[in-house]
Parts: structure tokens; sequence; C-alpha cells
């Protein structure tokens, strides 16, 4: 039995903690207060031995996919794979690129089809899945950074909206990442194909060979690595607006690309105080002071 899950309320007695490893969820559920605890209860239930489910798996979760990749068995190793193989043919990418998206999306799921909600949403570390019900809306905020966070953006999801997913990537985030953009937040219809999308927009806002970037192979500093010798960003200096401008017009190309491909539906992508935006749902930035809903913060 795995007594390492934990569960706790957090002290404003409405959203959840769920931390196990490397997974550390804050789940939020809207509703009647029997469904509510219904909601938590299906959560952690369903939360206990997730990790052990994906660590049976982690060589082929770690390994480079292809068209020609078979299939894992566990649910969330499945919604991993499904969210990478569109990129899987042009791009190095691995399930581990969409592992906190896919976490969840199984979470959610759960919970939904457990209570009567009217909203909820389970933030894993910035990779957020949501639920909206009839005639709700979410209002969302964009931060560059963890550790010193501050808001590039905001939108507001109804639910008329197919988004259902929200994913950051970045040099400065608690993964790895090949290019340079503080954040690239992305918007898709779920979680774990836009955890995969943020990880390849992001890997294309770059200066390849510019002097200003630091970069050293991953596996210096995770051994275990999916990325393995592959050159990971660890500091940007300063760079000039034309070079910033250079790098984002890079990733908003990508972001494009995956926009026509139906594979987002929109992207901000931030670096040294510049951001673009890229989709079909309308992201302002700076954030206005006049959004009245709850606010889901993510780096």
């Amino acid at each position: 039995m795995n007594v390492r899950a934990q569960m706790r309320m957090l002290p404003d007695g409405r959203r959840l903690h769920l931390q196990d490893g490397p997974i550390d969820l804050i789940i939020e559920a809207f509703g009647s207060e029997p469904e509510i605890i219904k909601a938590y209860r299906a959560a952690y239930a369903r939360f206990v031995g997730l990790l052990d489910e994906l660590c049976a798996e982690l060589p082929f979760l770690r390994r480079p996919c292809s068209p020609e990749t078979g299939w894992p068995h566990g649910t969330v190793a499945r919604r991993m794979l499904a969210a990478v193989l569109p990129y899987a043919s042009q791009h190095f990418i691995t399930p581990m690129a969409a592992v906190a998206g896919a976490v969840a999306e199984e979470i959610l799921a759960v919970m939904v089809s457990t209570a009567e909600l009217s909203r909820a949403y389970v933030n894993d570390g910035g990779d957020i899945a949501l639920h909206i019900g009839k005639s709700e809306k979410f209002a969302v905020g964009m931060i560059d950074r963890l550790d010193r966070p501050s808001l590039f953006g905001t939108t507001t999801l109804r639910s008329d909206h197919p988004v259902r997913g929200i994913a950051t990537s970045g040099w400065r985030g608690r993964s790895f990442s090949l290019g340079i953009a503080d954040a690239v937040t992305v918007l898709g219809d779920r979680a774990a194909p836009a955890d995969a999308a943020a990880t390849i927009i992001a890997n294309a806002v770059d200066l390849p060979s510019h002097p200003a970037v630091v970069r050293v192979p991953a596996c210096e500093l995770a051994p275990d690595s999916d990325l393995g010798s592959r050159l990971i960003t660890q500091k940007v200096g300063n760079l000039g607006l034309d070079e910033i401008h250079q790098a984002l017009a890079s990733g908003a190309s990508m972001a494009e690309r995956l926009l026509r491909m139906r594979l987002i539906r929109a992207a901000a992508l931030h670096l040294q105080g510049e951001t673009r935006t890229v989709g079909e749902v309308a992201i302002s930035t700076p954030l206005s002071s006049s959004t009245s809903e709850r606010m889901l913060v993510h780096a």
C-alpha cells in the first residue's frame, strides 16, 4: 500500500492539496458541500498509487516516441503518449512532456464522473485541467515564473468554448527547456495535449548559439532525464529588443502552425517583458484590475 500520498485541505478551507513525490496537485471544486466532499474523496482514491503506475512504465515513458511506438498500459501513460504523438515525426519528444497535464486530466475525470459539480480544476504545478459547467466561467492568470510570480496576461474561459486545458513551459519552470522563453502558456481542448504543445512552442522560442544564453547537457543536472545529453537552457542574459522579438517570432510561428493543425486554441509567449499572443481566445496583456472571477494563477 502506498503510504507516501498526502492529502490536506489548504488554510482557505476550499482547496485540496494532494502530494506524492514529484506530483503536487491543487484542486478546487464548486457545487454543493456533499458533492464537493464526494469529488475530493474520489480524487484522493485515484491519486493513491498513481505515481507507482507511472514508475512501472517509466523506461517506456522516457524514450523518444515515433508514429510506430507501441502503447503503454496505464490510462495516464496512454494519455501522455497520445498527447505527444502529433509531434513525434518532426521533433524529439517523449511522453514525459505531457505527464503533468495527463495527471491533472485523470484526477479531474474521476471527480466529474463521481460528483455533480458546477466547476472544478486540477492544477499540477501550472498545468491545469478544467471542468466548466453550463453558463459557468473561469478567469485565468498567467505568470512568467514561480519563484517571483508576476502576471503577464489573463483570459476568461466560458462554458461555450472548448478550452479545458492550460499548460505552461519555459526555461524558468520546474521542467527543462531547450528554448529561452520565460513562459509559454497554451490553451487547448485538454490538459495533456496543451502540456505537449507548450513544450514544443517554448523550445521554438530561441536564439541558437547566442552568447548570452548558457546551456548545459540535461544529464549533468538530472542523470535520468529523458532529454539525455541535449542542451537545456540554464541562464538567459539581457537581450536587445530586436533579439527578443526575433525569438518570440520564432515561437509564434510554431504556435500558429499548431493552431492551424487544431492542436491548440491559443498561446501567450513571454520573454524579458515582451509578450506575443496567438489564437482564437482573447488574451489580455497586461492584466486588467477589473477581473472579478476567482483566478487560477499558474507558471
